[in-house]
This record gives structure tokens, sequence and C-alpha cells, in this order.
């Protein structure tokens, strides 16, 4: 039996004998972020999660402290979804270290890519990654940017088959390939689609985001921040005063809430080297939602800015 005592169960066992009042308002079992389900098996996930990029090119110049303290606020959250990408080896086998200490490796739902052509490449692809972050079972595995997605899309169907992958998927980053993405997703019905999605980059609202709901399919969303470009548009500018009206208290939630406001967006992937940058990111899941018009009113401020 597992000996392991996380922080859920340390919560549960301290309110049971009144010890939150002793500690900060964040670590109460109140904050933990909303799961949602994922259409098909009903596994629920926390809304909110980690794209990895960032912090691991980091671990270069930093090691691995600060993706590790990112990802341990991630965790007080109560969130666990971590997006990787295929990088260079040395940083992957890095990364693969703090994946399977123990404070991450039965904690976290990881979802991996596969980026290279030729079917050979991308089998040995998906075998490195398993060997290097230590994962016989991947929890998502998908193909980025649909990077040959015909030679590679039969080898993940394959690794669910014989259940080496729980999940699999496809990814995209820019509008320019929502229209193949589209085709794929009517043809071979994915579990996780990942797409670009943002309060400045919302065409997703319009027809893929249905399909998706119509098609039973978990969508991941990248880029909230467009890589930065978000924040160098309101740079100098203040938080509009109406946007208390759905609880949220910077720039960073301003985008964030956009797209969790959408019931179909299962989980939003957020970037970032700080902890307390993550933490900012991860309190947009809590308290209320912009609805329909406080949406178009967040577009049309942003466009005017």
């Amino acid at each position: 039996m597992s000996t392991r005592f996380n922080r859920r169960k340390f919560l549960a066992a301290a309110s049971g004998l009144g010890l939150l009042g002793y500690f900060p308002a964040h670590a109460s079992a109140r904050d933990m972020l909303p799961q949602r389900a994922v259409p098909g098996s009903g596994e629920m996930l926390p809304i909110v999660g980690l794209g990895s990029t960032k912090p691991v090119r980091l671990i270069r110049e930093e090691g691995s402290a600060p993706l590790e303290s990112v990802m341990r606020m991630l965790m007080s959250y109560g969130g666990k979804v971590v997006d990787t990408a295929p990088r260079p080896a040395e940083l992957d086998a890095r990364f693969g270290q703090v994946l399977q200490k123990p404070e991450f490796l039965d904690e976290l739902f990881v979802a991996v890519k596969v980026n290279a052509t030729g079917k050979a490449e991308g089998l040995a692809q998906i075998e490195q990654t398993q060997n290097l972050f230590g994962r016989e079972t991947l929890d998502l595995l998908q193909i980025e940017s649909l990077t040959d997605f015909e030679t590679q899309w039969p080898t993940l169907k394959d690794y669910k088959e014989s259940g080496k992958a729980r999940y699999i998927g496809v990814t995209v980053a820019h509008e320019r390939l929502y229209e193949t993405l589209e085709s794929f997703m009517k043809r071979e019905s994915p579990d996780f689609v990942q797409l670009n999605y943002s309060v400045m980059e919302h065409s997703a609202e319009e027809r893929l985001l249905p399909l998706a709901k119509d098609m039973g399919i978990a969508i991941l969303v990248n880029g909230p921040f467009m890589n930065g470009e978000f924040f160098g548009h309101v740079n100098g500018r203040e938080l509009p005063d109406w946007a208390a009206e759905f609880d949220c208290e910077s720039w960073a939630q301003f985008s964030l809430k956009y797209i969790l406001a959408h019931p179909t967006v299962t989980c939003v992937l957020t970037e970032t080297t700080k902890a307390h940058h993550m933490e900012d990111n991860l309190r947009a899941a809590l308290g209320r939602f912009p609805d329909i018009a406080a949406k178009r009113r967040m577009r049309e401020h942003i466009a005017n800015l």
C-alpha cells in the first residue's frame, strides 16, 4: 500500500482536525481547480494546466528548480495536466528526471507529442520519449501541428489499441491549419484536439469548438497569451473595472477566463517559468466566468486598445 500523503489527503485530514484556519486562504480546499470530463471516458481533468516549453528550456541555464517550483504550484491547486513536446534528448532526459521524482511520478497527466516525418522515425521518437520520461503507458499521445499525420496516425491508433497510450490526438497552433484539422476531426474522431484560442484569436469558436462538442472530442487550448503578444498589446493599460464582474484580477486572467468560459474547453495550457505567475493563471479558474455578452465586450475592448 502506498504511503504517499498528498496535499488533497493532507487538507482532508487537516479539515477533520479543525486545522485549516492555520493555513493561508489559498491553501484551502475551496480553491482547488474545477474539473471537466473527457468526453467518452468521463475522466475528470483540472481546467488549467502547464505548457512546459519555456521552463524546460530554462533547465540549460538555471537547472530544474524553476520548473519544479511551477509544477508544485500547479499541483497545490489540484492541477495535473502537463503538456510536452519533443526536445533535444539531453533536455528531455533532465525533464524526465523531474517527472520521475516521487512527488510528481503518479500525480500528473502528461501529454506528449510526435513531430517526426516517416513511420520508423515517428516510432523511434515516441519510444525515446517513453524511455526518457519513464512512462510505459502515455496519458495522451499527440501529433504536433499535424506533421505527417497520414503516416503517424496509424501508429497512434496502434499505441491506443495496445494500451501504450490512454488517449490519442493532434495539435495545431495556427489558424492556417484549421481546415485540415476540421477534415481530420470529422474523419478520425480523435480523443483530444489541441488548438490555439484566446480573446485575441477566437475563430475556433466558429466551427472547431462546436464540432468538438458534437463529436465528443476533448479540447486542450494552447497559446492563451499568443506567445506574449497579448501582454504586449495590453502593456501599460489598466484592467477595466467591469472585469471584476467575473472575478478577474489581472490581464492574464482576462484572457484565461475568456477561454475557460467556453464549456467545450477541457483544459487551457499556460506557460511560465515563475511560480507566482502560475498561481495567477490558476486563479483564473476560480470564481465567475464571463457570459456571452461579457465575452463580446471583452473582444471589443481588446480590439479597440
